[in-house]
């Protein structure tokens, strides 16, 4: 099942201002949700359950980025809203 990758508008300002070869491992790494955007046995990928009681998706790239997402599987599409460093992950949202 593909999806469609789509990346909100603070994530695509935040990719603008990452180095060249940052912004390209980001962005594979995105377009791969594409593929399966669900966790499995890679560990990169997690669905985490917010103190809201919101289900959101993890995702860790290159030990160095980590963005969160939704997924609608009945539209087929993957929505990208949140790309921060690991470390202003954990002090947003504490260490999940």
């Amino acid at each position: 099942m593909t999806f469609e990758v789509r990346v909100q508008k603070p994530v695509a300002a935040f990719l603008d201002t990452l180095p060249e070869k940052s912004r390209r491992i980001v962005t594979a790494a995105l377009k791969d949700l594409g593929e399966n955007p669900f966790p499995g046995s890679g560990g990169d990928r997690e669905l985490l359950t917010l103190q809201s009681g919101r289900e959101v998706y993890r995702l860790h790239i290159a030990r160095t980025y980590t963005a969160f997402y939704g997924v609608d599987t009945g539209a087929k599409t993957v929505s990208v809203y949140e790309l921060l460093s690991r470390e202003k992950a954990h002090k947003r949202y504490g260490r999940l």
